[in-house]
């Protein structure tokens, strides 16, 4: 599909000095009014909002500080998730700064699951604690608030998620848990201009007001101190790790973030990088969510993520290491069990019949419960529809959903409620815990109640700009930059061509994983093309179109006699080859038809 968003792209390329090109992908991403625009390409720290626009968040400021004052043990109980570690990393290293007794404790997936429970408020309680302050958890926490309530505890909430609520007579009645404070940007009487944050930046910019009022000074100060940029870092790490959009804020922390991560402040951050092989100077996006933080949250699926709490806490480089380290091999291993757990979820939607189910609810007993997220995200990119993967706990069943754009998760499971005995989330994931006995029954209501149709199970491809080959440069690449970082909400530019002539190739990488093409336009100019899909699958449609003679002579030029032409329309953006100190253009072909 081509994105056929209007504008007067010319006078935004005058007035901001860009190629009509970006322009339009400007528009494409929905940033429209000048101020954006401008925020968009030019976005600074400067552009940042200020903490006191959060609800609560001088309420919960004033209550940290008189409890320091007093002496007050604090306890900060956060999620075993990447968000979860940096969102407890940041208040611990804040609230440390500022003279509190404070210390951490994160759930232990298996034995506590998501969130608070009583177990650790009793916990925190028998150790003397006084104030519990939660972050990228909370929200839900009626009955664990009333209870540290009625030990005389004082509870200060700070989340990111949504609000929960119960719908009567179609009016939505939101329930918010009866904290001192609580700071949470989905709260419908919240007046914080971009809600969309994750759990780290709300812990960060309660540290910065902290410090702004410890020390009389301006939270931008704050912002700017030691203390402050480093503690960027991580809320940037956990934007791109919580898979957040990067619209509005979101883009300027994580683009100021990998900035500076590229002379990381953190000792364990620094470590992380070396033990994965990770170029500092060239981080991206990409790397925070594929290489850096999967090992973050393989500590807490297989082990507990304290130990990646502990890895951003070290202070010394050979104690880090060795915390990376693990960190490192225990992903690893996550990898193979992930693959397994997979190839397993496909075996039972093929041979079950489960495939002509509009949602897809996966029962996988013996896989381990901290990889049924990751697992129903590979089945939703297979399958393009909602999936819930399930696996056996010790308490039932408990399991992660991943959705596609048409179906609202969260909305959905509150329509079948009662058959869970915990859950929570957004659009487009969520977890739950069910008996088992409600496992047949939840993939039935889901079913019935769905009202998705074919269309919305067509993987839909988005194209910018329908733009031959010939207008990409070098230079082009270059000013394409200006729109990073890409990620969700802000997607990597694509571009099209129609009549795109295969004239050679062959396959590269040590798995024969990637193809190199001489492909050539309608007008007879050449150029590289690369592809990093699945080359098999990319060979068998050639060879149906085209015949198996035609993908012989692609990659053996000239040894049959009769030659076919390989033309197809292909998706790609331009990109720049460095070799040995050589710099080339390339496009990266994403699709074909």
């Amino acid at each position: 599909m081509v994105a056929a968003k209007r504008a007067d792209f010319d006078a935004i390329s005058q007035k901001y000095h860009i190629d009509p090109v970006l322009a339009r992908i400007i528009r494409n991403r929905d940033v429209v009014e000048d101020k954006d625009i401008d925020r968009f390409l030019n976005g600074t720290r400067e552009h940042l909002y200020a903490p006191g626009l959060l609800k609560d968040m001088d309420r919960a400021v004033d209550i940290l500080l008189e409890k320091m004052a007093q002496g007050k043990r604090i306890r900060i109980i956060g999620d075993y998730d990447i968000d979860g570690i940096c969102s407890t990393y940041i208040l611990f290293r804040g609230l440390s700064k500022c003279g509190a007794a404070v210390d951490t404790a994160i759930p232990h997936r298996i034995r506590d699951g998501y969130g608070l429970n009583e177990n650790l408020i009793q916990e925190a309680y028998d150790a003397g604690t006084d104030t519990v302050l939660t972050c990228d958890n909370g929200i839900a926490a009626y009955e664990q608030t009333a209870f540290a309530n009625s030990l005389g505890m004082t509870v200060i909430v700070t989340d990111h998620h949504e609000v929960p609520y119960e719908e009567k007579d179609g009016v939505r009645q939101y329930r918010v848990p009866e904290a001192r404070a609580v700071v949470d940007p989905k709260q419908e009487d919240c007046g914080y201009p971009f809600p969309e944050i994750c759990g780290a930046v709300v812990a960060y910019k309660l540290v910065l007001a902290l410090l702004a009022k410890k020390e009389e000074t301006d939270w931008r100060e704050a912002m700017e101190s030691e203390l402050g940029l480093e503690l960027l870092e991580l809320a940037a790490f956990a934007t791109i790790g919580d898979v957040m959009e990067l619209r509005d804020e979101n883009r300027i922390i994580v683009k100021s973030g990998m900035e500076l991560m590229k002379h990381t402040r953190n000792i364990g951050l620094k470590a992380l990088m070396q033990a994965t092989g990770t170029d500092a100077a060239h981080i991206k996006p990409y790397t925070i969510g594929f290489v850096l933080g999967p090992c973050l949250n393989a500590t807490g699926r297989l082990d507990t993520a304290a130990n990646a709490l502990e890895l951003f806490k070290a202070q010394d480089m050979e104690v880090a290491a060795v915390l990376a380290g693990d960190l490192k091999a225990m992903n690893d291993s996550r990898k193979e069990l992930t693959l397994k757990g997979v190839e397993e979820a496909i075996r039972q939607i093929e041979d079950g019949g489960l495939d002509k189910d509009r949602v897809l609810v996966v029962y996988l007993p013996e896989v381990h419960e901290s990889l049924a997220g990751i697992i129903a995200g590979r089945i939703r990119e297979k399958y393009c529809k909602p999936v819930f993967v399930l696996t056996r706990a010790e308490d039932g069943v408990k399991g992660s959903g991943r959705s596609i754009d048409a179906f609202h998760m969260y909305d959905e499971m509150t329509k079948c409620k009662e058959l869970f005995t915990k859950y929570g989330g957004h659009k487009l994931a969520a977890g739950l815990s069910l008996p088992e006995e409600n496992v047949d029954v939840f993939r039935r209501r889901l079913n019935e109640n769905c009202t998705l149709t074919d269309a919305d199970f067509e993987e839909k491809v988005m194209i910018d700009v329908p733009m031959p080959m010939a207008y990409a440069s070098i230079g082009f690449v270059r000013e394409i930059a200006r729109l990073e970082p890409f990620g969700n909400g802000n997607p990597k530019p694509q571009f099209a061509q129609k009549n795109v002539r295969f004239v050679g190739g062959r396959v590269l990488g040590a798995n024969h994983n990637v193809g190199k093409y001489t492909v050539a336009d309608e007008g007879g100019k050449k150029y590289e093309m690369i592809y990093f899909g699945d080359i098999e699958a990319f060979d068998a449609y050639v060879a149906e179109k085209y015949g198996a003679a035609a993908v012989d002579n692609l990659y053996h030029r000239g040894t049959q006699t009769a030659a076919v032409d390989i033309v197809l329309s292909v998706v790609y953006y331009p990109d720049i080859n460095e070799y040995r100190g050589n710099v080339s253009l390339q496009m990266v072909m994403k699709y074909y038809q």
